[in-house]
């Protein structure tokens, strides 16, 4: 496996009164895509930096692979940065841009040419080599930076919201580039957005931070199906948050008297005892909407009458919001599988009924 394992030890950072990290730990596997994710001032990107090498820890240590890097400037430790705003040299060409490390290097005019030749191709820039960055698009900007930082061969690429500056379809396929370099050589790639869906989409394991700590980390599965606590939930994605008081539990089937919706049914495979209040959550794609009361369902299926207050088509599902008679507005996607002759078969101020099965609601957290 190329890359290092990047492993971060306690590690706290203060601006004046500002608590910007607090006692973050992680490791990072050797070739990993990991990614770290939080809203603006979350303590991501000074995460970041500590591990470039551009900021210093209050506290706490760094290592690549065993080597305590604190001690070295960012320059002497193997790692490469893309930033947001590009960094290029305007008044030099692609070519010589992504050259530019390696004449640091006073590396052999062959070798120069055949190595930025190499990541040309990676970076899908063939013949675009002679222009300035000004005669660029801004994905084609961000993909000589990447150019430039990959043709060190450092051992860890750090990508600090390098797509942010970019259209939203421009984003989705740079994304899916970023993804396939990334499997081509294989190094430890470890990426800050604030956008969750891109964090799911390419990453190994996720970090989701917020207030200057780690809430969760795993894989884009486990952060999205059992979130740790009410914000990754809401961070993670849409869903329905309710609060109430566990009932009855069989095995590990529980009943919840919630506030808003009355008596709900759940699995859990953690334990919870009758009288514990509880925070539920249920995703909104997990519900199933319809014009005519479900008939046949099992026992453990959870049934409730409606009534649409708000639609948004969004072309591959329609978004439904629905006051049902217990509670207020709830969340429901419909995935668009077939052709629509007529639109959407559900619309404003329709009567519904809206079921979900008790394994696809996930209690969050005691409360």
């Amino acid at each position: 496996m190329k890359g290092s394992e990047v492993r971060v030890e306690n590690a706290d950072k203060k601006f004046g009164d500002f608590h910007a990290l607090k006692n973050v730990s992680l490791t990072i596997g050797k070739g990993e895509f990991f990614s770290l994710l939080g809203p603006s001032g979350c303590g991501k990107t000074t995460l970041l930096r500590i591990i470039a090498g551009f900021e210093d820890p209050s506290s706490g240590s760094v290592f690549l692979d065993t080597t305590d890097v604190l001690p070295l400037a960012p320059n002497e430790r193997h790692v490469n940065t893309v930033f947001q705003n590009y960094a290029l040299f305007p008044h030099l060409t692609v070519f010589e841009n992504i050259a530019f490390p390696l004449r640091l290097k006073k590396l052999l005019k062959a070798d120069i040419q055949e190595k930025v030749t190499h990541y040309l191709q990676l970076v899908h820039l063939v013949g675009h080599e002679n222009k300035k960055p000004n005669q660029l698009s801004g994905g084609q900007k961000q993909r000589v930076a990447i150019a430039r930082a990959l043709i060190n061969e450092p051992s860890v690429l750090l990508l600090d919201e390098p797509l942010s500056a970019l259209d939203a379809k421009l984003r989705h396929q740079l994304l899916v580039d970023l993804d396939l370099i990334h499997d081509k050589i294989g190094i430890t790639f470890i990426y800050v957005t604030h956008d969750q869906s891109e964090a799911l989409s390419v990453s190994d394991r996720i970090a989701v931070m917020n207030e200057g700590r780690v809430l969760q980390i795993g894989t884009p599965f486990e952060i999205y199906e059992a979130p740790a606590d009410t914000f990754v939930a809401k961070f993670i994605g849409e869903t329905n948050v309710m609060d109430g008081v566990i009932t009855a539990h069989v095995d590990n089937r529980y009943t919840i008297d919630t506030d808003s919706l009355g008596p709900i049914m759940v699995t859990s495979d953690r334990y919870f005892e009758v009288g514990h209040r509880v925070r539920h959550a249920i995703r909104p794609e997990k519900i199933d909407i319809t014009k005519e009361k479900p008939l046949g369902l099992p026992e453990d299926f959870n049934i409730f009458h409606g009534k649409v207050s708000e639609t948004v088509y969004s072309g591959f599902q329609s978004q439904f919001y629905v006051e049902t008679d217990e509670s207020p507005q709830f969340k429901v996607y419909q995935q668009h599988e077939s052709y629509l002759e007529r639109g959407p078969a559900i619309r404003w101020t329709d009567e519904v009924y809206l079921n979900w099965d008790a394994d696809d609601g996930y209690i969050v957290e005691l409360i």
